[in-house]
């Protein structure tokens, strides 16, 4: 059966921050189940949007066309918060019936500020861009603040903007794309630059092929 994953778009998302991520999970290579996984964007409108970066998306579907039950994982990317917050804010409120309903969030940069705002931080372990960035939204879960790329705690994943790669492997492990030996050759690859990852992931490919002749 096919597993969706969402990504929400909306003006000025920062298409780098989740880019391992969806690449990743719509790339069968290395799959536990290849031609399981897919990634559908999502937007409060059918209208297109525009990244950070200048690409034009139109979306799969509108956000009230999402349901939980009809998705593995939501994963909402940061922006231009100064542009216009309305959009990441409504998807700060999907992201509560998600939590609520069992299915993963993961949100990195901007878009944990949304969640700090709609309360989803104030009692669970997180992270985000600096604990001063997040005081700014006002929000009562400064003490579970916890400086690192990025926090998994149960079905909510935060991570700093700067650190797209952590953010892909907390969101790659929470779906369980990969058996967990290929995650770490992964994250030796992408995370540190080792070409050792890169052979492992070859081999582990070589032996897959083998397996099916």
């Amino acid at each position: 059966m096919m597993k969706t994953v969402h990504m929400a778009v909306y003006d000025t998302f920062s298409d780098w921050e989740v880019g391992h991520a969806t690449a990743h999970i719509n790339r069968e290579l290395w799959h536990r189940e290849p031609g399981t996984w897919q990634v559908k964007t999502v937007a409060i409108s059918a209208e297109p949007v525009t990244s950070m970066g200048g690409m034009r998306v139109l979306p799969d579907l509108t956000l009230d066309e999402l349901k939980p039950a009809d998705s593995a994982m939501l994963i909402l990317p940061g922006l231009d918060t100064e542009r216009d917050p309305s959009a990441v804010t409504a998807f700060a409120r999907t992201a509560r019936e998600f939590l609520a309903a069992g299915v993963p969030v993961a949100a990195i940069c901007g878009a944990t500020f949304a969640l700090a705002r709609e309360g989803l931080l104030d009692e669970r372990p997180h992270t985000s861009n600096a604990a001063e960035y997040l005081a700014y939204s006002g929000y009562s879960g400064a003490e579970h603040f916890v400086d690192v790329p990025a926090v998994a705690d149960g079905d909510l994943i935060t991570a700093t903007g700067t650190r797209p790669v952590d953010f892909a492997r907390a969101i790659l492990e929470r779906l369980g794309v990969y058996e967990p030996h290929v995650l770490e050759a992964w994250d030796k690859l992408y995370g540190n630059n080792d070409p050792a990852g890169f052979y492992a992931l070859f081999e582990y490919e070589q032996q897959r092929a083998a397996a099916v002749r």
